[in-house]
């Protein structure tokens, strides 16, 4: 069986606000060490479609360079360049992640030859030039894992659509049984939804039956209509806390100014206007789907356990200004060219 495994290793420099730790320079070290056949595979130019392609299943026709294509050196250079903007924690839940296809790969009784379930089926696609004067961005995408990010030369202006999901969400046999990558994602959940008081309870739940994917999908538009739920105002202090501590989590995916950037925004928007949705079942249950959403005017987040017998996560991050960088980051790029 293919084993592949991403070294991770993490250390953080970050100096400037919301600028990734040196991520012009670890995008072009990365690129230095393609070939010129690798090159045309990875690179492409910002202004292009291509750059709006979102999609977190497993596909054969993904745009960019596959890990599977990387030798080890490369291998260590992309992984520098996910660590200036992803957190160390959540470069372990992509690299678990991607793990998760081996296990998928033998559940299924695929064999060797069969890539559909392939951990090393994963891409990076660069858009643009990164230097210092440029508008630029890249993408890491494949099975359950999928961020997009955009950059104002060494600043990262965008860091989605952000997406993690996870198949198995519990794994229930095998060397690795009782794995859980996204737990914390599912307790601090349930551990909202459990605290609160019957008359809020009311007002959170919207509906017994959970939708059967996450309801922004893999949509260019991630709007969705008049929020629904229970507001942020309408909760007592201590689940206001508690709804903070969920947001926290997703939004802490990322490198910590970057994060802190994205809440400094939220917190302009108004705590008042976040919303907090739950639908489906309250029990955390193996076959009982469950569905949660925050929302406010900048952001929406959400959280999705329905499929395969509830044992099947999809989450996403979707900020509402700045999704794949943002209209004005396009239009000051059209402008400068």
């Amino acid at each position: 069986m293919n084993r592949l495994i991403l070294s991770i290793a993490f250390s953080f420099n970050i100096i400037f606000p919301v600028m990734a730790q040196d991520m012009v320079g670890k995008a072009n070290a990365f690129i230095r060490q393609l070939d010129d056949a690798q090159r045309v595979k990875a690179l492409y130019p910002f202004d292009t479609t291509e750059r709006y392609r979102f999609n977190y299943v497993p596909l054969d026709d993904r745009k960019g360079i596959s890990v599977n294509e990387l030798n080890a050196t490369q291998r260590a250079a992309l992984m520098d360049l996910l660590k200036t903007c992803l957190s160390e924690q959540t470069l372990k839940k992509v690299n678990d992640i991607m793990q998760l296809d081996n296990i998928l790969k033998e559940l299924e009784h695929r064999k060797a030859e069969d890539h559909y379930r392939d951990p090393g089926k994963y891409f990076i696609t660069i858009f643009g030039i990164p230097s210092s004067s440029t508008i630029w961005g890249w993408r890491f995408e494949g099975h359950h894992v999928a961020f997009h990010f955009s950059a104002d030369k060494n600043q990262l202006v965008a860091g989605t659509p952000g997406f993690l999901g996870a198949n198995p969400a519990i794994v229930l046999s095998g060397p690795q049984k009782n794995k859980e990558v996204l737990k914390e994602e599912t307790d601090r959940g349930f551990t909202l939804l459990h605290a609160l008081s019957p008359e809020e309870l009311k007002k959170a739940i919207t509906d017994t039956i959970a939708p059967g994917e996450i309801v922004t999908g893999a949509s260019r538009s991630a709007m969705i209509g008049h929020p629904v739920g229970i507001r942020y105002n309408e909760l007592s202090a201590a689940h206001q806390q508690l709804l903070l501590q969920l947001l926290n989590g997703y939004i802490h995916r990322y490198t910590t100014l970057f994060a802190q950037a994205m809440l400094k925004e939220i917190q302009a928007a108004g705590l008042e206007n976040l919303w907090f949705t739950w639908a489906g079942s309250t029990e955390h249950v193996l076959g009982k789907p469950y569905y949660y959403r925050i929302q406010g005017p900048t952001i929406i987040i959400e959280y999705d356990n329905s499929q395969n017998n509830a044992n099947h996560i999809h989450t996403v991050i979707r900020d509402l200004k700045n999704d794949f960088g943002g209209d004005l980051l396009l239009e000051h790029y059209r402008k400068s060219h």
